[in-house]
């Protein structure tokens, strides 16, 4: 399932498809304003954890600081779509995070395994997508999307390490293959056909 990345291996079973950069490089402006909103969802994600699991101090300590990089990357993506003349548009959403929050286990403590893995994979896109498109996209938006990949690389570390240690805690629960059950999901939501142009879309339909 894992494969070599950036910053070792990455969680995800299968890479973008090659029509899915093609058009994301040609229709940035639309990516751009969808990503804004995928900032805002990564901070929301990381603090209804705290909420969640107030209890679980390592977790909190760790999300915190999580949650405010992630506002902090929205207020930069906010900042240069003013820079480069892009407004905000209401979107609708795509299908990506909905399938993802479909197959999840409702019942504790898998749930928490869980959501802990399923955003690790989605960070681990975000990652992999910003480094397909730094160097394809005009500056100064490659040169961000590159600082992000690190970034993303880093939250995406975090969330593994805290869902491998929430799976210490529950016997007969190897969170490899529950990681490996998820990530075929998230992979076919990723290149599967898709109706929408999203940063976590599929390739256009033809």
């Amino acid at each position: 399932m894992a494969r070599e990345g950036s910053r070792g291996l990455s969680p995800l079973a299968a890479p973008t498809p090659t029509a899915w950069l093609e058009l994301a490089t040609e229709r940035w402006r639309e990516l751009l304003i969808d990503h804004a909103n995928c900032e805002k969802k990564a901070a929301s994600s990381a603090l209804a954890l705290l909420f969640a699991y107030p209890e679980d101090q390592v977790l909190t300590a760790a999300l915190a600081p999580l949650a405010r990089e992630e506002l902090r990357h929205f207020e930069q993506v906010a900042a240069l779509m003013a820079r480069l003349g892009v407004a905000f548009e209401r979107q609708r959403p795509g299908r990506y995070a909905a399938g993802l929050r479909a197959v999840l286990r409702s019942h504790e403590p898998l749930r928490k395994l869980d959501l802990l893995l399923s955003s690790a994979l989605i960070e681990a896109r975000s990652c992999e997508r910003f480094a397909l498109l730094a160097p394809r996209l005009p500056e100064p938006l490659g040169r961000f999307y590159h600082g992000l990949q690190e970034a993303e690389a880093r939250h995406y570390e975090l969330y593994l390490g805290l869902a491998q240690r929430a799976c210490a805690e529950l016997e007969g629960e190897p969170w490899r293959r529950r990681l490996a059950e998820l990530a075929a999901v998230e992979a076919e939501l990723a290149t599967r056909p898709d109706q929408m142009l999203r940063f976590h879309s599929g390739p256009p339909e033809v």
